[in-house]
């Protein structure tokens, strides 16, 4: 094979591969970061980082495994991001994309995950669908969580998506269930009244709700509630 056809070869092959570096801040130390597709070889560090992200009361059983990472990077690897820093995997984010008419209210996260295997994952749907974030703990405070949504945000484009779409937890509302209606505690949120770690996060990354769910994850934090939010393709007419 001469060398000019390998390389544009190779080229198209990871022509939708993301791969972006950066700095990220510990303090006033600069570390250095990668974001990019994830592969066969990161599964042991991506579920580790599940369950130290994820501790009990959530469900154990809502921690990735190897199946359902197998389908991530087989059936939508554009959507299958993870992020290092110093070399290190402490992130992922994974996403599908489902037609963009399809009736979204009042569906559950294991539906239209298919319980996080991707299975319903429409090649030429026109939104793109969150199925997870994680960070791990010790890694939170360096703004990781932002920017792999920005990364996301950047899929959409690239792939020329309609939105972004996605059911946040609300694992702030079990403490106020008994003063407060969910629908009253998200218009807090809005409001600025009450912070809520993942839909103030999700606000603060420019998402925006779009309805509430119940019953979209087994979840006691947030009442087994779910809120949806977009973010809409700026490059996308109307």
């Amino acid at each position: 094979m001469s060398e000019g056809k390998e390389t544009a070869e190779l080229a198209d092959h990871h022509k939708d591969r993301y791969f972006k570096e950066l700095f990220v801040y510990h303090g006033d130390k600069p570390l250095r970061a990668l974001i990019r597709n994830y592969s066969y070889e990161d599964f042991d560090a991506l579920i580790h980082i599940q369950q130290e992200s994820f501790p009990p009361p959530f469900p154990s059983e809502l921690w990735w495994n190897k199946e359902q990472l197998n389908e991530h990077v087989s059936r939508f690897p554009e959507g299958a991001l993870c992020v290092e820093v110093e070399g290190e995997i402490v992130g992922s984010m994974t996403s599908l994309r489902i037609d963009t008419h399809t009736k979204q209210t009042g569906h559950s996260w294991a539906e239209v995950t298919d319980n996080g295997y991707i299975r319903t994952h429409v090649p030429s749907g026109g939104t793109l669908y969150i199925v997870d974030i994680c960070i791990h703990p010790k890694c939170r405070k360096l703004g990781l969580g932002k920017w792999l949504m920005q990364s996301m945000y950047e899929v959409t484009v690239q792939l020329g998506l309609d939105r972004l779409l996605g059911g946040g937890r609300m694992p702030g509302y079990h403490k106020v269930a008994s003063e407060l209606t969910v629908q009253q505690y998200v218009q807090s949120i809005m409001d600025g009244q009450c912070k809520d770690p993942v839909i103030s996060f999700l606000m603060r990354c420019g998402r925006t709700p779009v309805d509430i769910v119940a019953n979209y994850l087994e979840d006691e934090e947030s009442c087994n509630y779910g809120l949806l939010m977009e973010w809409q393709n700026p490059f996308k007419r109307k």
